[in-house]
C-alpha cells in the first residue's frame, strides 16, 4: 500500500469511528488497530487524532458548502424554487454522505474554538437572511425579524435531516416537499407585527382587562385568522386547478 493509499486508508477509518463514537471516544490505538498499523503511521499522516479529525471534517464541509452554495447561487430565481433546491441539497448530501454528517453534527473538539458545523450554518442563514430582506422588502413587512426566520428555516430543515438520517420511512423528494410545505407556507403568510394571543404578559394583561369590563361593555369580535393578518401571497401555481367545463 503507497502512502497515499495509507493516507485515504486512515481517513476512512477515522470518518467512520468519528461518526459512530464521537471524537472524544475515538483514540488513536483504535484508529491504528482498525486500520491494522502501528500508531506511529497515524501520526506520522496526521500528527494525532485532532489532525485526522480536522482532515475529515474539512473534507465535509467542502462537500457541504459546495453543494449548498450551489443551490443559493442563483437568488433571481423563483423565492420557492430556491428552498425548493436548498432542502434537496442539504438532504442529498446526508444521502451521499451518511457518515460525513455524522461527523458534523457530533461532537466536536474541545480546542476546536470555531465549532465548524456551526460557522457554516451561520454563512448558510446570512445567504438565507440576504434573500428574506429583499423579499420582505417586495412585500412591504418590518425587516427586523429576518435573521431570526433564517435561522428558523436552516435549523429547521438541518434538524430535520438529522432525524431523517436515522429514521429514512419517506424519500428525499417526500422531507423536501414536507419541510418547503411549512417554510414556504408560513412565508407566504407572515404578520407583519406577529404576537402571542393566548400566552404572555400582554396576552394575560389584555384579558385580565377584559374580563374587568362588565358584560354589557364587552363586544364579541370575530378572531383574526392568518389568511385575514395578512394577503395570500401564493403563486398562480400553488392554486387548485379549476374544475373543467362540461358541455
Amino acid at each position: 500500500m503507497t502512502s497515499l493509499q495509507r493516507r485515504e486508508q486512515l481517513i476512512r477509518i477515522g470518518r467512520s469511528l468519528f461518526a459512530s463514537k464521537g471524537f472524544e471516544a475515538v483514540s488513536v490505538e483504535e484508529i491504528a488497530a482498525s486500520a491494522k498499523v502501528s500508531k506511529p503511521i497515524v501520526y506520522e499522516h496526521f500528527g494525532g487524532k485532532e489532525g485526522l479529525y480536522a482532515v475529515v471534517v474539512d473534507r465535509e464541509m467542502r462537500a457541504l458548502t459546495e453543494a449548498l452554495s450551489s443551490a443559493l447561487a442563483t437568488p433571481s430565481d423563483h423565492p420557492r424554487q430556491i428552498v425548493e433546491r436548498t432542502a434537496l441539497a442539504l438532504l442529498t448530501y446526508i444521502e451521499e454522505n451518511a457518515e460525513g454528517f455524522q461527523v458534523l453534527v457530533r461532537d466536536s473538539p474541545s480546542t476546536d474554538p470555531a465549532g465548524s458545523f456551526s460557522s457554516l450554518l451561520g454563512e448558510v442563514s446570512m445567504k438565507v437572511e440576504e434573500l428574506l430582506v429583499v423579499s420582505f422588502k417586495q412585500r412591504k413587512l418590518p425587516t427586523k425579524g429576518v435573521p431570526y426566520y433564517a435561522q428558523m428555516l436552516v435549523g429547521m430543515t438541518v434538524f430535520t435531516g438529522q432525524y431523517w438520517a436515522d429514521q429514512r420511512k419517506i424519500s428525499k423528494e417526500q422531507l423536501a416537499a414536507h419541510i418547503v410545505n411549512l417554510a414556504w407556507h408560513g412565508l407566504s403568510r407572515l404578520e407583519a407585527k406577529p404576537t402571542l394571543r393566548f400566552e404572555g404578559a400582554k396576552a394575560k394583561r389584555n384579558a385580565a382587562q377584559t374580563a374587568a369590563l362588565p358584560s354589557s361593555a364587552i363586544i364579541t369580535v370575530e378572531p383574526v385568522t392568518d389568511t385575514d393578518a395578512a394577503p395570500d401571497l401564493h403563486d398562480e401555481d400553488d392554486a387548485p386547478d379549476p374544475e373543467p367545463t362540461r358541455n
